[in-house]
């Protein structure tokens, strides 16, 4: 047993190499690992904390709980680190030039982790887009934000497709924020009927529809615009606000077509479908 307890007593003190004036052991490095998994784990523990327990009780939003839970994290992590490398006695200026060149390497190499690091950070600040939010990238990409990390967001489109966006994309292009006052958005819905129908009769029937929908808003009110007289039809827009469709425009659409459909076959309600007159000239043949 002495034997063992020598032999640990010496490994626990085997020097490794320098830092500046100060030698690092194995024993420093052993409580470095520790002390900095700990760091993680109980600064973790506190962002659910706040998270879970703390803001829901002032009646935060989930987005701003979670900016505010991964800030505080972040602080946490830098604070412990400084107080982790000054209690283990290594020389923190030799830290800072390791630093400094870990800095330019990043600056060749590590360009976009590093834009993507700071951009996260921005996000977090400002907050343009938050958990939550139903938002649409340049027209391609459109998805609701499950979660913002250090260096990208992910989105779950309606597919229920997890799409993983490097932070910068969200600082760098256009993003339509659908949600970023409230939920509540106006969708505008085309209809075109024949030009025998009367107006007035079809933004009756448009509205009954609007009205029967549990997924339109009645306040504000739903509403119809007369829009164009088009070659073959009067074009109406029907104009209504949702807040529980606002992630899935298409789904309303399709349930209001299908009921404007069945009102418009049930009042005998023609929709029109696009007409040419063709013209035949005869010439004479000998010309």
């Amino acid at each position: 047993m002495d034997k063992v307890a020598h032999w640990l007593k010496n490994t626990w003190q085997i020097e490794l190499f320098h830092l500046g004036e100060s030698p690092v052991t194995t024993r420093s490095v052993v409580l470095i690992i520790i002390a900095i998994f700990i760091l993680f784990y109980l600064s973790a523990w506190i962002k659910r904390l706040l998270i879970k327990k703390v803001f829901p009780r002032y009646d935060f939003d989930i987005g701003v709980s979670l900016a505010i839970g991964t800030i505080v994290r972040y602080i946490l992590i830098i604070v412990g680190l400084f107080i982790i490398f000054q209690t283990t006695g290594l020389d923190l200026s030799a830290l800072g030039l390791m630093m400094g060149a870990l800095g330019i390497g990043i600056g060749f190499g590590l360009q976009n982790v590093t834009n993507n690091f700071i951009s996260g950070i921005i996000i977090l600040f400002e907050r343009p887009v938050k958990v939550g939010d139903r938002v649409e990238l340049d027209d391609q990409l459109s998805g609701n934000i499950s979660k913002i990390s250090a260096r990208s967001t992910t989105l779950i489109t309606n597919d229920n497709i997890a799409v993983i966006v490097p932070n910068s994309d969200f600082i760098n292009q256009r993003v339509i924020n659908w949600s970023h006052n409230n939920r509540n958005v106006r969708l505008n819905f085309p209809v075109g009927v024949s030009y025998k129908e009367d107006p007035e009769v079809i933004r009756k029937v448009l509205i009954e529809v609007a009205d029967h929908n549990s997924g339109v808003l009645k306040k504000p009110r739903p509403d119809v615009l007369f829009d164009d007289y088009a070659d073959s039809s009067l074009n109406f827009i029907l104009r209504i606000w949702t807040s529980e469709y606002s992630d899935k425009p298409k789904v309303l659409k399709s349930q209001l077509y299908y009921e404007i459909f069945r009102k418009f076959k049930e009042n005998n309600i023609e929709i029109p479908y696009p007409q040419r007159d063709v013209h035949i000239k005869s010439g004479n043949m000998d010309d």
